[in-house]
């Protein structure tokens, strides 16, 4: 299972809105992994880009985004191996946070899309967003996407796709723990 995520560069008027500049957006997508009790047992992205099990894997940090538009491409992907997940994790949550704290609305598109295949091959699409474009995300920076739940040798994938009052990776993944997991 992949999580792809793509997404645009911000163009701001300047000059009297004379001419448009174009702004780097820098998301981060990021999965942390937590057991039956809700405890945080490890977290992948882009300053960790494997699970210690070999699992999950982060296709690495993407800083810039569509910069000249949109190519259709995922930014980064987040690979999961389910057969190889550590039998002692329960739940695995995937999320967004704006590095540089960009509102969502201020961004142009932000896709995200959840796959099976590789993070080089889409055999095939299960889900897709596009989260930038809805209103509900003005005023924030951070974003639960989706997760996936064990029971017992199968997993169950619930997309989430709500914003949080977070504003960084840290506090996603306690606003996480506290507030996603059932």
């Amino acid at each position: 299972v992949c999580i792809g995520l793509n997404w645009g560069a911000i163009k701001k008027a300047v000059l009297f809105n004379l001419f448009k500049q174009t702004v780097a957006v820098d998301l981060d997508g990021s999965v942390t992994m937590y057991d039956e009790s809700r405890q945080i047992l490890e977290t992948v992205y882009y300053r960790k880009l494997r699970s210690k099990d070999g699992a999950i894997s982060h296709s690495g940090d993407d800083r810039d985004g569509d910069i000249y538009g949109d190519d259709g491409l995922d930014n980064e992907v987040i690979e999961v191996k389910l057969t190889q997940v550590n039998p002692k994790v329960k739940y695995i949550v995937f999320y967004l946070n704006s590095y540089n704290g960009q509102d969502f609305a201020d961004i142009p598109y932000s896709k995200i899309r959840i796959f099976e295949g590789s993070a080089k091959r889409v055999d095939s699409v299960f889900a897709t967003f596009n989260l930038s474009a809805e209103e509900a995300f003005r005023g924030n920076v951070s974003m639960v996407l989706g997760k996936l739940v064990r029971n017992g040798t199968n997993w169950e994938f619930t997309a989430i796709g709500e914003a949080t009052p977070t504003k960084n990776i840290d506090e996603t993944i306690l606003y996480i723990q506290n507030n996603y997991l059932n």
